[in-house]
């Protein structure tokens, strides 16, 4: 009760808010002098790349950045993180919300601001609802190509030396389309290249014993796995929080990491690595990843280990709000302009990025604002 009493209380001061201001209609990007750009991603317990991110970008460019979050416990606290969305609406300086990750209750956040605030632009990351679903509700969204790593994480797992392949998930994430999806194509990869396919069930992070009790069971499940299955076994795990402890069990028991669901330098190995990154050292992406490559060989786990070397979650807040910026200063085409998008990223991640758009399989409808990225590589 007191949740929703909290919704409706922010609600009343959003409304409040829009007295007096153009809620409706269309703003000219061109003609936005003043704006801010309010970026809503989760806590530092959950999902702390995005966070740091997050704060990237309000030290890069100060009072226009408002900060938000969503609440771990996101799939019972939907109206929280409605709320939230409707607290950074509230200002009617904040002309773009870019949403990593766009977890579930995203779309309805979208509903609730858009009722006062048509002319919001939003940009959802790493989306927890259907494609047709959030692709019909944001501007832009952005993914991994969950469906293309169904195919690389397993020959890269192969490459690694990996004979077998464990697939931790629990219901939720395999209620959702394209997790669903890749874990298909994962199994059927792993038959045409001579792996055996081990679906294992892990605790859900957002259920009863939370992110401790989810870290807990991989930390005691991986040792019995790789006693059963034998060192030349790969692990994957589709949620975050579980990422630090994989990587550690995994390399404590000489087995085969080939990248984590949300691939980066950044996700996972510097917690499990026991590496503190210096204040002069954070953002230098060469420095942790001969951090890691040289801690990773100290502990035998050389050429078993691998990511992506673009810290793709971070990626799609910082291109999120460059993209929001270009738009609102008129430096777009549209407000789904994919050219730009591929100019920032490419900007960003120093390399050439191609983004390719979403043919959703279940509605067979071709989403043109639904972007997903894949990216080669590195091996430790």
């Amino acid at each position: 009760m007191f949740k929703k009493a909290a919704a409706f209380f922010l609600s009343g001061i959003f409304a409040l808010s829009l007295v007096g201001c153009s809620g409706g209609g269309k703003d000219n990007p061109g003609q936005n002098k003043k704006f801010k750009i309010g970026v809503l991603t989760g806590t530092v317990s959950q999902n702390e790349e995005e966070y740091r991110a997050a704060e990237k970008m309000k030290k890069k460019y100060g009072d226009m950045i408002v900060l938000q979050t969503y609440p771990d416990n996101f799939t019972k606290e939907q109206e929280t993180t409605i709320a939230n969305a409707l607290s950074l609406a509230a200002d009617p300086d904040v002309k773009a919300i870019v949403f990593v990750q766009a977890v579930p209750g995203a779309s309805a956040a979208i509903d609730k601001v858009r009722e006062k605030r048509k002319d919001m632009l939003f940009i959802a990351g790493v989306p927890g609802e259907d494609p047709d679903m959030i692709a019909s509700k944001a501007d832009i969204v952005l993914q991994a190509d969950e469906l293309g790593m169904g195919t690389t994480i397993i020959e890269q797992a192969k490459k690694l030396g990996a004979k077998k392949f464990v697939h931790y998930s629990f219901p939720r994430h395999m209620s959702y389309q394209m997790l669903a999806m890749r874990r298909d194509i994962l199994k059927d990869t792993c038959s045409k290249l001579g792996l055996e396919f081990v679906d294992a069930t892990a605790p859900d992070p957002t259920g009863d014993a939370g992110v401790p009790g989810a870290q807990q069971f991989i930390l005691e499940d991986v040792p019995r796995k790789v006693k059963e299955l034998g060192k030349d076994t790969a692990f994957f795990s589709t949620n975050c929080a579980m990422q630090e402890p994989l990587i550690k069990a995994v390399l404590q028991e000489g087995a085969i990491f080939p990248q984590q669901c949300c691939p980066s330098p950044y996700h996972g190995y510097p917690g499990a690595l026991g590496i503190s990154i210096p204040d002069d050292k954070k953002g230098d992406l060469e420095y942790i990843v001969k951090e890691e490559s040289r801690i990773i060989a100290e502990k035998g786990g050389k050429g078993r280990f691998s990511t992506w070397p673009v810290p793709i979650n971070m990626m799609f807040v910082e291109g999120g709000v460059e993209y929001a910026k270009a738009y609102l200063e008129g430096n777009t085409k549209e407000r789904n302009d994919k050219a730009k998008l591929e100019e920032i990223f490419t900007n960003i991640s120093k390399k050439p990025i191609k983004l390719t758009t979403l043919d959703d399989e279940k509605t067979k409808k071709k989403l043109d604002n639904f972007y997903m990225l894949l990216s080669e590589y590195i091996t430790f």
